[in-house]
């Protein structure tokens, strides 16, 4: 039998020197990016984007491939979506600027949307065999430009940088605030005091939107996991959850990567609001992570972090992708989510579908 909560992973050494400075901010405080400025025909009443992490791959793109075919066919049906929100890890193993055509600009040249990203801990490392560079020196390049352009190191792609202000952000849309944050590299993640202070302004700044307006937060590092490869993160656990205490303040849906896998969690507070909790990390790299089992010893759930936190759903045997909409209905939101896994043949199967009223 498999664990239905998250699990932490015992006896993890302490890899918090693989911490990497931040790049300085392209943009201007408080780093927001309004999308009527790429789209400026986005609607008022419906929005609906793909979210998926984990793509890049050292050794095959094959799998990539796969998923983003799917999610391209989905533009050729219903309610397709706007943007594609990429949760990290681009570029595998250390963000070098000359794995930037293989992983990231060959695979999507066909993928006819938007791309907005943050960088996970590959896409921020730093190769020691290589010639210096900094830490998301390229990912910079590529997503936090001030103005489109051609990416030097993209084969002459068709597809310009992005303008994004910052390694952590917001995504301002018209019905939703989406905070984009910078974990690092440690395997769980670490979030500078800096930021830790922006994520409160933005946090407040969001919530006095709402209820027009839905808050969610993009974080690479999982704080909720069954996996067996990571496990949860307890780092960044109780780095949100005091931030959510002080501010009062919590959003209605987190999505992650870092785990090569899907996984959707609940967490129930005693205030009686429910958090999601989606892990969406199953987006190309050839190793899946598999849930833990009750038997294997290597684990525990016996956390006071876990209370109120349930494992509902989960696929760990393909890779997949996200579709995510929001609609605007009778002075509510509806949030819906859709998971489609892709096997190595390319069918594409619906696993999950779930739905949050803000």
């Amino acid at each position: 039998m498999k664990y239905s909560t998250p699990v932490q992973k015992k006896d993890q050494p302490d890899d918090s020197y693989k911490f990497q400075p931040l790049p300085a901010p392209t943009g201007t405080f408080p780093y927001h990016l309004d999308l009527r400025q790429l789209i400026p025909e986005i609607s008022h009443q419906q929005m609906t984007f793909h979210l998926v992490g984990d793509t890049g791959s050292l050794r095959s793109t094959d799998f990539q491939r796969k998923v983003i075919t799917a999610m391209e066919a989905q533009f050729e049906q219903d309610n397709p979506p706007q943007f594609l929100f990429h949760l990290g890890d681009v570029v595998y193993n250390h963000g070098e600027a000359s794995q930037y055509y293989r992983q990231f600009f060959g695979p999507f040249q066909n993928y006819p949307a938007p791309i907005f990203a943050i960088a996970g801990n590959h896409d921020s490392d730093v190769n020691p065999a290589a010639p210096p560079y900094h830490s998301l020196e390229h990912f910079v390049t590529v997503f936090c430009d001030t103005t489109p352009q051609t990416v030097p190191f993209s084969n002459n792609a068709a597809r310009k940088s992005m303008v994004q202000p910052n390694v952590y952000w917001t995504l301002k849309t018209p019905l939703a605030n989406i905070i984009g944050m910078h974990s690092n590299v440690p395997k769980f993640g670490i979030v500078t005091p800096g930021q830790q202070e922006w994520l409160k302004g933005e946090l407040r700044s969001a919530d006095a939107e709402r209820p027009g307006k839905a808050l969610i937060i993009c974080i690479h590092h999982a704080p909720y996991s069954a996996d067996t490869n990571h496990g949860a993160s307890i780092p960044m656990i109780t780095l949100l959850e005091e931030i959510f205490e002080e501010t009062g303040i919590r959003p209605d849906i987190v999505f992650s990567g870092h785990v090569h896998n899907y996984q959707r969690l609940v967490k129930k507070y005693k205030s009686g609001k429910d958090v999601c909790y989606v892990v969406a990390g199953g987006g190309g790299y050839d190793e899946l992570h598999p849930i833990a089992e009750l038997s294997d010893k290597r684990f525990t759930n016996e956390l006071p972090v876990f209370e109120g936190v349930s494992l509902e759903k989960y696929c760990y045997y393909q890779h997949g992708f996200l579709k995510f909409s929001i609609e605007k209905q009778e002075g509510q939101l509806l949030l819906s989510g859709n998971y489609y896994s892709v096997a190595d043949d390319g069918v594409v199967t619906h696993e999950d579908h779930f739905e949050i009223k803000t």
